[in-house]
């Protein structure tokens, strides 16, 4: 892999981390407009047994090969540069400049909204189901209340886990669900 993929990577793993701070959007989706989503999958689902006995038996570049860790590592290294590096200014858009970045963000939704339409080849009952009852659910938790949490460990790593699954997930944000936890503050 030469030098400019990971660099195109490590800038769409910045626009992963950047989504990820903003509450209302996914990570996953940024992921799957860009075209990384399903290699990221593959990647992430490689992370199992078979790599940790390769990294225990200092395998190394038989366990960088079985992760992929040539896409993993700037993917990764793009998203914890933008989280950390980002989040303050995130803060301060949406504070300062809200409708612009919502605006931003709802467009790259409606983007993501077109592409997963096209990828449905054959429209019957069950997919329509199927989207009625995600809009549904969407705006029911669009319209939720943030819960007051404890900020104890064990609910942070649980607020955390979740956080984690929902940012990977297209159209399911991350933030937002720490936000409805009671934990995007306390997190940020």
């Amino acid at each position: 892999m030469n030098f400019s993929r990971y660099i195109v990577l490590a800038l769409k793993g910045c626009a992963m981390g950047m989504a990820d701070v903003v509450p209302g959007v996914s990570g996953g989706t940024i992921a799957f407009i860009s075209g990384i989503y399903e290699e990221l999958l593959d990647s992430i689902r490689s992370v199992n047994a078979t790599a940790l006995k390769l990294l225990l038996k200092l395998r190394l570049g038989e366990f960088w090969r079985h992760i992929n860790g040539s896409f993993l590592l700037p993917v990764l290294l793009g998203i914890a540069i933008a989280i950390f590096s980002l989040a303050r200014l995130m803060t301060y858009l949406l504070t300062n400049h809200p409708i612009a970045i919502w605006s931003f963000f709802f467009g790259l939704i409606v983007a993501s909204s077109v592409l997963v339409a096209k990828e449905i080849k054959h429209w019957h009952i069950g997919t329509v189901i199927s989207l009625i009852a995600g809009g549904c659910i969407a705006y029911v938790i669009t319209v939720m209340s943030p819960a007051e949490t404890p900020n104890t460990w064990w609910f942070i790593i649980l607020s955390g886990a979740i956080a984690i699954c929902a940012m990977i997930l297209p159209g399911i944000s991350g933030a937002f669900i720490l936000l409805l936890m009671g934990k995007y503050s306390y997190c940020l």
